[in-house]
């Protein structure tokens, strides 16, 4: 049940002798595993993004859309969900848009006429 792993190809491919092939491929490891830890330690500094919908962008795909949901609207306008939502959210607050139906937090708006 428990017998030794296949090694992958590339890996059999790479050692031309047992015991310093086993050596090298493990000092090639441990160099990857290092710089790897390095490059994420930049990567992880998080970016503010702040993107806002134009209220000309905004009402123009508004008019254009039957049913609007967040996510329908997000996908129209090329934005984030979330910001597509507090964009939806603050036309509600203004009695742009009404709510007409939904559940659990997927509601379905319609511009107020």
């Amino acid at each position: 049940m428990g017998g030794a792993k296949k090694r992958p190809i590339s890996s059999t491919q790479n050692d031309s002798s047992g015991a310093q092939g086993d050596a090298n491929a493990g000092a090639g490891k441990s160099t990857k595993k290092s710089e790897s830890k390095k490059g994420s330690g930049q990567q992880q500094q998080k970016q503010k993004l702040s993107v806002l919908v134009e209220e000309a962008n905004g009402r123009k795909a508004l008019d254009n859309m039957k049913a609007i949901t967040v996510h329908s609207f997000a996908r129209t306008v090329g934005v984030k969900i979330s910001v597509a939502n507090a964009y939806i959210r603050s036309l509600e607050s203004k009695n742009v848009l009404v709510c007409v139906g939904g559940y659990s937090g997927h509601r379905v708006y319609q511009l107020k006429k």
